[in-house]
């Protein structure tokens, strides 16, 4: 997989106000801006993400991906 394939996935199943997906094409890192994490802990913001990628989690096809979530105020607050 590369971070582009990631995204997509990701875009398809969680609407993100700001997305950005890198890595080396085994180890991927994400930060998710979503409203829909408002009033969610990171556990539960984390497994929501995890969700839009479960087939290649569960096939192997994606190894890891480390993931930074925020709502769109947090992330605005980041400057």
């Amino acid at each position: 997989m590369d971070p582009e394939q990631i995204a997509t996935l990701i875009r398809q199943g969680l609407n993100c106000t700001h997305l950005q997906v890198a890595g080396d094409g085994r180890h991927f890192e994400a930060v998710v801006v979503s409203a829909e994490f408002s009033g969610k802990s990171r556990i539960l913001r984390h497994q929501r993400v995890n969700q839009t990628i479960k087939p290649q989690l569960d096939s192997g096809e994606l190894h890891a991906l480390s993931l930074k979530t925020y709502t769109p105020e947090e992330w605005s607050a980041r400057g």
